[in-house]
């Protein structure tokens, strides 16, 4: 007696009923061969390396452009006492920003947004520092670099200059930088 190798026909005959409702033929089952996946995988990844190359090079025309903001009179500023601050806009009216005055008179200026989430930061005197209260982040009032917390990068720093007594915020300008150590 010879041994059957194959149990093709009983799996035939247990799908035979179902055949009307999903029709195949074996002859289609491999449609697509290795060759034409492949060759699919290699033109998909060749596209997406050079889409990914068009935004690479957009950036960096993007980054060579640089922002110029009119210089703003800080309203307020003057009377500020040392170890508090002021809420200003700048530079447009939709961009909200904090003015601080340390202990020792300096002023140090950025956006007011967190950039973990864009909650708005604000003063802490008691611990001379700016804080974000959604998520418990902190920064470094001299610097904008986050102390700690969840934020990825320091604040946006404005630039500010005393003119004849007046503060002015003259400029706004991302920073990049990480964690401090």
């Amino acid at each position: 007696m010879s041994k059957k190798l194959s149990d093709e026909d009983d799996v035939r005959t247990a799908t035979a009923p179902f055949q009307a409702e999903f029709p195949y033929e074996r002859a289609e089952e491999a449609q697509v061969t290795r060759r034409e996946f492949c060759n699919f995988l290699g033109l998909t990844s060749a596209a997406l390396f050079v889409a990914t190359g068009g935004f690479a090079v957009k950036a960096v025309i993007d980054a060579r452009e640089t922002e110029s903001f009119s210089a703003a009179q800080i309203t307020g500023a003057e009377a500020l006492a040392p170890n508090t601050s002021l809420n200003f806009n700048y530079p447009t009216e939709r961009d909200s920003a904090i003015l601080i005055k340390t202990a020792n008179g300096e002023y140090h200026a950025y956006g007011q947004k967190c950039t973990h989430l864009a909650c708005p930061v604000y003063y802490s005197q008691d611990h001379q520092r700016l804080e974000c209260p959604c998520h418990e982040g902190a920064f470094d009032v001299a610097t904008g670099n986050v102390l700690y917390g969840p934020p990825p990068r320091a604040l946006d720093t404005i630039e500010v200059e005393i003119r004849d007594g007046q503060v002015w915020a003259t400029g706004r300008k991302p920073t990049g930088g990480e964690h401090a150590s």
